[in-house]
């Protein structure tokens, strides 16, 4: 009756083996549309709007790329991008490539474009410079252009470049023009020349200033060419005005050779050339004409008469020595350099030596040397009161000026050196001029005397200031005693307002300036000495501040709060006592230094800690990429190998970025999720697989068992057909295959001899395995039928005491189910039904 069971056991050796399986037709029909759209899509090229609808529709990932090869325009590519991009990875990276390249083409497009716009407005420019040009070709060279723009930017390009060649040109020329004309009043030409000159340079100037570029020469270049302009024309005009002078001059040294030496008077002559318009220095050849003339006249005039008894008394009384020869020697050269003060001198000491007696000769060159120091001392004399009387003009017309006193004062000095000088080289002047130019300066000197009286005032008055400052000061002291109350800050503040007042007193006296600044350092000092104390103490807090701030860890979580709270601390320190500010300021650098280091050092590990971060993503990308390569291949026997392979590797992993952390582990569950349910299918099948062949195995058994008891079998024949049958079925694990194969060869030993003996404990054994079936029937919770309803309850009732006794509730187990498999006995169809039923439900193999 169990021949149904054993289905598989009855095929004979010559029937054929069994056919492999057979492919699906499903799989073939999709082989062959891939087959078919691969082709297609190779053929889309030009097709855009075919390639595009051919990747929309197609479900194969390699048709797909192949016809993303052939979409090009940018809208096609974003439209598909965004199609593709959470359905074909492969396809989103293509297009998104493709549009990055499309993308930076048109940005650097547009910034030639811009380039070229930027230039042609330069090109319309009329106040270009170089820089602006600089500029555009530093942008230009960052550029890649077409060639297109490249060639119009050339073109543009080349415009600037002779615009600006032709503003040097410009440029360089006006700067030629310039140092010629500076040279021009120096090159020694005639009055004609240099003015043919200056009217050449002043038409080309004109020329330069209508130029195209003239905008772009620089205004102190025309500056200076106007300024050199003035000059030249003032050179000229000056040279105009002495050549004037000169013909002048010649005009009336001609007119008196014209005339009869006789008929002309020496000094109407000399008064004649003095009040001729003035030489810086006159012409030697008009000069010698001059003297010319004058000696003619000395000539044609008669020598007065000397008596005998008058050259009797110019007679000298002895010989004159070579020490009247030196003098007179001495004092001809003195009148040649024009040294009128040591020839006096010289003639003083030829008056001493007057009763020398002298030759002919030496009488001759005495008179003629003296008769020249006359003449000098005349003109020196005559020069001096001119002289004097402009320095009296000048000194006259200081009041009216409205002089600064300190340049009004230097004035009035340089006036009476030059007074002073004048009596040095032309004698004494008259009383009444010297009395006229002193009240003069005495005038003009009025308000310079009225301004150093009230500096003077002033400075006294800050010396009292001072002293009073200082009083003030030593009364502090005083009032304050020893100690001090601790206000700080406002001591700092009134050492910094006594250190200002100190400042803005004003100018005091040289000799008292000194006593002063000594009695107020001196004073402050003792004011502010508990101050500079406490401020040591400060600087040294300050100092602990910078040494802690040093020995912070950066890669330290509390790092940034205790280095906050120092810099609080550091502010508190700041606010409650400032210190000196240049001590100040070096600590708050050394502070500040301290705390940008360990900000860079946070900084530097954080930057570290993103690499880690960034590597770590990249592994655990690799470990989730593995686990999908392994869920696309035929490996279900080594998915549980790698799914512990990857825990351990994704438990060794670091942390990752923040804003991948949530994304990469919802991947790797992901997949770890996709393979556990094929690793739990697997099971699930196996399981199946192997309650089937226990079932088959244990149907085998009770066949086996009962065909001994019907005594239906032959011992030879039989063993060895039912041996065949067991050896066709698969395995079963090792303890149900173990216990099984026991039964079964008892069973089959039993066939040679004692076959009843084994018969009677099969069927001795029958309540035994009602009753185990019963108890597993009531631990998995499956009807028993009504047939053991008395049974059962009573059973169930035994099974709740045990579980109240035991405290526990008794579960079906698997070596109950092992006991159940093991167990010879013999059973009824009802029975191995309800076993079947057991084993299916409860999964007996599953807990073995």
């Amino acid at each position: 009756m169990f021949d149904f069971l054993f289905k598989r056991g009855k095929r004979s050796a010559g029937q054929p083996p069994k056919t492999p399986p057979q492919v699906p037709e499903p799989a073939i029909a999709a082989v062959s549309r891939r087959a078919e759209q691969i082709a297609l899509a190779h053929t889309f090229s030009g097709d855009e709007a075919g390639a595009l609808a051919c990747i929309l529709q197609s479900e194969f990932a390699d048709v797909r790329l192949a016809a993303a090869q052939h979409v090009h325009s940018q809208s096609m590519m974003a439209q598909l991008h965004q199609a593709m991009r959470n359905t074909d990875r492969r396809v989103a990276k293509l297009m998104q490539a493709r549009l990055d390249v499309i993308r930076h083409e048109q940005a650097e497009q547009q910034r030639a474009e811009t380039c070229i716009d930027d230039a042609g407005r330069l090109l319309q420019d009329a106040d270009l410079s170089p820089n602006q040009i600089a500029e555009l070709d530093r942008r230009w060279q960052v550029i890649q252009a077409p060639v297109t723009l490249s060639g119009q930017f050339a073109a543009l390009r080349s415009a600037l470049g002779e615009r600006i060649d032709a503003q040097v040109a410009l440029q360089r020329a006006v700067i030629d023009a310039l140092g010629g004309l500076r040279q021009l009043a120096g090159a020694g030409l005639s009055t004609d020349e240099a003015a043919f000159a200056l009217a050449r340079y002043i038409s080309e100037h004109a020329v330069h200033g209508a130029a195209v570029e003239s905008r772009s020469l620089p205004r102190q270049l025309l500056r200076e060419f106007a300024s050199a302009l003035q000059l030249v024309e003032a050179a000229l005009a000056d040279i105009e005005r002495q050549q004037g002078a000169v013909d002048a001059r010649q005009a009336i040294l001609t007119q008196w050779q014209e005339s009869d030496p006789a008929e002309l008077n020496a000094d109407q002559v000399k008064r004649a050339w003095q009040n001729l318009p003035g030489l810086p220095a006159i012409p030697a050849a008009l000069q010698q004409q001059f003297d010319t003339i004058i000696a003619g006249i000395a000539v044609a005039t008669p020598a007065p008469v000397i008596t005998p008894k008058q050259a009797t008394a110019n007679m000298p009384s002895k010989d004159a020595g070579p020490d009247f020869t030196q003098a007179l020697d001495a004092m001809e050269v003195a009148l040649q350099q024009g040294l009128l003060q040591v020839a006096a001198e010289h003639d003083k000491l030829l008056h001493d030596s007057k009763g020398s007696r002298l030759t002919p000769a030496q009488s001759e060159r005495l008179a003629q040397v003296r008769a020249e120091f006359k003449r000098l001392a005349d003109w020196a004399r005559w020069g001096g009161n001119v002289s004097r009387e402009e320095l009296v003009k000048a000194v006259e017309e200081l009041p009216g000026l409205s002089l600064p006193n300190g340049e009004l004062a230097k004035k009035i000095g340089s006036l009476r050196a030059c007074w002073k000088s004048l009596d040095n080289m032309s004698g004494a002047a008259s009383k009444a001029l010297w009395l006229r130019f002193d009240a003069a300066c005495e005038l003009a000197y009025a308000p310079v005397a009225a301004h150093f009286k009230v500096l003077a005032d002033e400075r006294h008055a800050n010396a009292g200031r001072a002293q009073a400052l200082i009083a003030e000061i030593l009364a502090r002291i005083e009032n304050s005693g020893p100690g001090h109350d601790g206000d700080w800050k406002s001591l700092a503040a009134e050492g910094a307002r006594l250190r200002q007042a100190w400042t803005r007193l004003g100018t005091i006296d040289r000799k008292e300036k000194k006593q002063l600044d000594g009695e107020f350092g001196k004073a402050l000092d003792a004011l502010l000495a508990p101050l500079a104390h406490q401020r040591e103490i400060e600087m040294a807090r300050r100092e602990q501040l910078i040494v802690e701030v040093g020995l912070l860890q950066a890669n330290q979580r509390n790092t940034t709060a205790t280095l906050r709270a120092l810099q609080e601390k550091w502010q508190e320190y700041a606010k409650a006592l400032p210190l000196e500010r240049h001590a100040e300021q070096a600590l708050w650098q050394r502070f500040r230094a301290a705390c940008d280091q360990v900000f860079a050092q946070r900084k530097e590990s954080a930057s570290i800690a993103d690499g880690a971060r960034r590597i770590h993503l990249h592994d655990k990308e690799e470990v989730c990429a593995g686990l999908e390569a392994a869920d696309g291949a035929d490996l279900e026997h080594a998915i549980p190998g790698l799914l512990r392979d990857a825990q351990q590797a994704w438990n060794a992993i670091g942390a990752v970025p923040h804003a991948n952390e949530q994304k990469i582990a919802q991947r790797y569950q992901a997949v770890v999720a996709l393979l556990q349910a094929r690793v739990d299918a697997r099971a699930r099948r196996t399981g199946a697989a192997q309650v089937d062949a226990l079932q088959h195995k244990l149907r085998l058994c009770q066949a086996l068992e009962s065909a001994l008891c019907s005594g239906e079998v032959d011992a030879e024949q039989d063993g060895v057909a039912w041996t065949a049958r067991w050896s066709d079925l698969p395995p079963l694990g090792a303890h149900y295959e173990a216990a099984l194969l026991a039964r079964f060869a008892a069973a089959v030993q039993a066939l040679d001899h004692q076959a009843g003996a084994h018969a009677l404990q099969l069927e001795r054994n029958r309540g035994a395995l009602l009753a185990e079936v019963l108890r597993l029937e009531i631990a998995a919770g499956i009807d028993s039928g009504a047939e053991f309803a008395r049974e059962r309850l009573k059973m169930q009732i035994e099974t709740l005491q045990s579980s109240l006794q035991s405290g526990q509730k008794q579960a079906p187990s698997a070596a109950q189910f092992l006991q159940l498999c093991a167990l010879p006995a013999l059973a009824d169809l009802r029975t191995a039904s309800r076993i079947d039923q057991l084993l299916r439900s409860s999964g007996a193999l599953g807990a073995r």
